[in-house]
């Protein structure tokens, strides 16, 4: 990959961060050693018998209950009994495994019919230059309000935008990357995790204050606030640091994309593939808008939580990319038969091989940390030496979101490490006079942050995948070396926009206030 020409000090810890991420084994190797390595330490510590204790909210139920928890040996009986028969379903039931691959039925033939490249010279010939960067980076922070849909579909979208715009490629992943990921808790909009949020807080408050409700909005002004905030780091990110840093990009046959104009059949395929689809969104909006709408949740006839729509949002992105881009390949001349369509099937999954054999490995350690249950007793010793650190005001604050950004680095789930959190500091705040409201936003400043650079995240290794694309000897240490400077500015900025709230006193939500009353 080619580099920038800064010699400043920030660039060559960064240049130094990529040599050395680049020296560790193909990421296939590195996943099996990590795995292997959270095998013998789980054995370990079970045999030193290492174990924490402390309040925590079941995700289901949401009852409050105090665990003790303690290793477990993968090495024992039941470990070895664990490894055998949790293999394959370890495997299959890989979240980021059938999102990505059903998602790409869709968004690879919309792709290989020429379709998204034709969509993509459109918009690029109406959007100001200056706007690219900011527009990527504000639909992967809006990404979120469908969950992880904006990993496995703006990301990709993201480098071709780019390169469209005959900029880096790797820059427009990033900037992507960056709103998706480390934006993952601002919106404008109330998302799917918010109402779960707020459950396990309301639980975890009502250890001091039985009657207290945390609501869904209680973040939404911080966070409609923290959107403004992301997408402007971002943007700058991208345009003054990561896109010098990669230098010129040299295109190859498998990633060039011309921007002549569209010939005659592209423009009216382009025109009936996007009339298309405004048709079958028209038609998605016309199914939803009835109270007993099969889309509705049958029980509370919501559409966003719970509802066949979000938990059959993935299918339906994919419908949305493949019936369009069917339409377009035809009026096109691309597709001639439905032979071209099914080998356009065909390939989309055959272009999948490398990530399914990196996914393997991946899910494997992810499994066999969880069960190991080391992470949960890194984040209750944890919890209890920030307890005793006796720091109070905002600088209690930016522990407890530094903290949080150390554990997302072993633990993905949002809602998996506030279940074990939540218990534990909420109502160590609340008699500080600090309300659920305020630690629970500054826990997801915490758990967005460090997203970018953790490969324990579970798209990261689709991330790297889709990089190498366009830099086949792209490693892990190429990516976090890009990566860092959002999380480390994103954390900055996003802990100074707290600090202000504090400061100034903002209610972070409607009727959510800082303190507690009294």
């Amino acid at each position: 990959m080619a580099k920038g020409k800064k010699n400043s000090f920030f660039a060559a810890v960064l240049n130094g961060v990529e040599r050395a991420g680049n020296k560790l084994p193909h990421p296939i190797l590195l996943f099996g050693i990590l795995t292997a390595g959270i095998i013998l330490l789980s054995a370990l510590c079970a045999w030193l018998g290492v174990s924490a204790s402390g309040p925590m909210v079941d995700p289901q139920t949401l009852e409050l209950t105090e665990q003790t928890v303690s290793a477990v040996s993968l090495l024992s009986r039941e470990g070895i009994v664990y490894l055998l028969t949790h293999m394959v379903k370890s495997f299959v039931e890989f979240a980021p495994l059938g999102v990505v691959l059903v998602t790409m039925l869709g968004v690879g033939c919309a792709e290989g019919s020429g379709f998204l490249s034709a969509a993509l010279k459109k918009m690029v010939s109406i959007t100001p230059k200056r706007m690219i960067t900011p527009v990527i980076v504000f639909l992967g922070v809006m990404s979120n309000i469908a969950s992880d849909v904006g990993y496995v579909l703006l990301v990709p979208i993201g480098a071709l935008v780019f390169q469209a715009c005959g900029r880096h490629p790797l820059a427009g992943l990033a900037a992507a990357f960056a709103g998706v990921s480390g934006g993952f808790s601002a919106n404008l909009l109330i998302g799917a995790l918010d109402p779960m949020m707020a459950g396990i807080s309301t639980e975890a408050a009502s250890m001091i204050q039985t009657d207290y409700v945390v609501h869904a909005p209680a973040n939404w002004y911080f966070m409609m606030a923290s959107t403004l905030l992301i997408v402007l780091i971002g943007t700058l990110v991208t345009d003054r640091m990561v896109e010098p840093r990669l230098g010129v990009y040299r295109e190859t046959k498998t990633t060039l994309l011309h921007m002549e104009n569209l010939n005659q059949n592209e423009s009216l395929g382009l025109r009936a593939g996007l009339i298309t689809l405004l048709v079958l969104i028209a038609l998605l909006v016309v199914l939803a808008i009835p109270a007993g709408s099969v889309l509705r949740n049958p029980e509370t006839g919501s559409l966003s939580q719970n509802s066949p729509l979000i938990n059959g949002l993935i299918p339906i992105i994919a419908l949305l990319f493949f019936i369009p881009s069917v339409v377009y390949g035809r009026v096109a001349g691309i597709y001639k038969s439905h032979r071209a369509v099914c080998s356009q099937l065909e390939e989309n999954m055959s272009s999948m091989g490398s990530y399914i054999a990196l996914i393997f490995i991946c899910a494997q350690f992810v499994s066999c940390f969880n069960y190991s249950k080391l992470g949960t007793i890194l984040a209750f010793k944890g919890a209890d030496f920030l307890r005793t650190l006796g720091a109070s005001g905002p600088v209690l604050m930016l522990l407890f979101i530094l903290f949080t950004a150390l554990v997302n680095l072993l633990m993905g789930s949002a809602t998996a490490k506030w279940t074990i959190l939540a218990p534990v500091f909420v109502p160590i705040f609340m008699l500080l006079g600090y309300s659920p409201e305020l630690t629970q936003a500054a826990y997801r400043i915490g758990d967005s942050c460090t997203n970018l650079i953790s490969p324990l995240m579970p798209y990261f290794a689709m991330v790297v995948v889709c990089a190498q694309k366009y830099d086949k000897s792209l490693g892990i240490g190429t990516l976090v070396s890009t990566m860092l400077p959002y999380s480390l500015l994103f954390l900055l900025g996003w802990s100074v926009l707290l600090v202000i709230w504090m400061v100034t006193g903002l209610p972070l939500g409607p009727g959510a206030e800082l303190y507690i009353a009294g």
